[in-house]
């Protein structure tokens, strides 16, 4: 079978894949287009998130028979036609949850400690004690929306914090030792620190907005290492100024390009929202990069070849 790889990933996923008799072929720079042309001649491909694999991609791609996507998502591919078409699709999420719950601890801590202010400010010869007072996390309730993969590994995060960790899901029974699974008004009525582990999907796209903020019952600090849609910008800065959320760490944002790769090629690019989180000095940003450890990278490949060799060795 041969395998056209699109995006660079760990060494040991073409060396795998070698071994266990597949033929990978590497295409890093070739334009979509480009790729189409001579896609029917491949049995598989690898993708992280270069471009978006659609109808008009399969349609070319008439000897497809899997997928394997170097991440949690599968949301640059068209599931339902690829469904329709018997392709097989592989991801990994196995692979960089623990990266993830890491990074979204790491941002609540952060933000509790306003360790990012108080670097700032000795590196500008300031000496700046009570400005830098922090909060403890200890008697928190952190409330988790989508208690998959990523949210069942921030959960096992909070083992030893002296936290209530309460989660909603769309699934039923999906509770374990790690946290309580609640209805929506609880979740509003107790949560102080809420953390977004979802996929994009036409549920969560927008979700967290206007009206869905001012259901809580108490001011709150939000921190999403999903899905940058998931976020309307103008509604978090507008509770942001208003005291409704008192925080926020963002690792994904809403005007992320559909790649993740890119954010804005210029500042005229940039919404007027955008630019007012920028100055607001209780957002914590990264760039797309929860998942993004030197552990992990190795892992997502580990875990695509193994799903690879299960279905076709």
């Amino acid at each position: 079978m041969k395998i056209l790889h699109l995006d660079t990933n760990h060494p040991l996923l073409l060396a795998q894949l070698e071994a266990a008799g597949f033929k990978n072929d590497e295409d890093y720079s070739s334009t979509k287009t480009e790729i189409e042309a001579k896609i029917a001649m491949y049995d598989g491909i690898i993708i992280r998130s270069r471009f978006a694999i659609d109808k008009t991609f399969f349609d070319k791609a008439k000897n497809l028979k899997f997928i394997g996507r170097v991440g949690a998502g599968l949301e640059n591919i068209d599931i339902k036609h690829a469904e329709q078409l018997g392709i097989k699709l592989f991801n990994a999420p196995e692979g960089n949850r623990n990266a993830v719950g890491e990074h979204a601890l790491g941002m609540i801590l952060s933000l509790f400690n306003k360790l990012h202010h108080g670097d700032r400010s000795v590196r500008e010869g300031k000496w700046l004690r009570e400005e830098h007072r922090g909060l403890e996390l200890d008697g928190k309730t952190v409330g988790i929306i989508g208690y998959g993969n990523m949210g069942r590994a921030f959960a096992r995060k909070l083992r030893g914090f002296n936290v209530e960790v309460i989660c909603y899901d769309i699934l039923e029974d999906v509770e374990n030792s790690d946290a309580m699974q609640v209805e929506l008004d609880e979740l509003f009525e107790k949560t102080d620190v809420l953390s977004l582990h979802t996929p994009e999907t036409q549920m969560t796209i927008g979700m967290i907005n206007k009206t869905f903020i001012n259901k809580f019952k108490k001011p709150f600090w939000l921190i999403n290492t999903a899905r940058g849609k998931s976020v309307v910008t103008n509604d978090l800065v507008e509770a942001l100024k208003e005291g409704k959320i008192l925080g926020a760490g963002l690792d994904v944002l809403e005007y992320e390009k559909s790649s993740f790769e890119n954010l804005f090629t210029s500042k005229k690019e940039m919404p007027e929202a955008f630019q007012e989180l920028l100055t607001m000095k209780n957002v914590i940003l990264s760039p797309h990069v929860a998942g993004w450890t030197v552990e992990s990278k190795e892992k997502l490949a580990q875990t695509i070849v193994d799903k690879i060799k299960a279905e076709f060795c």
